[in-house]
């Protein structure tokens, strides 16, 4: 198993520029590409323990689904796991977890303080 490991998806130029950041770390790294591999509610609950956020801080508001289905609900932090278990593309991208630490990506700096 690799120290760290990428939620990415290919399709978006901050994913690969974070991916391209590991690469050129040269660190043992493992992709996870959520959108085909989606993680398990239990799994996200690890994602989000890692970045110390609540599941409502994890969610691409930008996307046009949370736009139209999800932007004027109150949902408590189980009810949005679920939504993101659902709907993968509405989890914030990329995660890059190393350990018992997990940073958002957004900007590919961030990553840096795993290092």
């Amino acid at each position: 198993m690799s120290e760290y490991t990428i939620y990415h998806n290919p399709r978006c130029k901050k994913s690969r520029e974070t991916l391209k950041l590991l690469e050129d770390k040269g660190v043992n790294y493992d992709v996870v590409q959520y959108l085909k591999e989606v993680p398990t509610k239990d799994e996200l609950k690890k994602i989000l323990a890692k970045l110390n956020v609540k599941p409502f801080n994890l969610v691409r508001k930008e996307e046009k689904k949370y736009k139209e289905e999800y932007k004027n609900l109150d949902l408590n932090d189980e009810e949005w796991i679920e939504v993101m278990h659902q709907n993968p593309k509405l989890i914030q991208r990329p995660v890059v977890v190393k350990g018992n630490k997990a940073i958002i990506g957004r900007p590919p700096e961030n990553v840096n303080e795993l290092f």
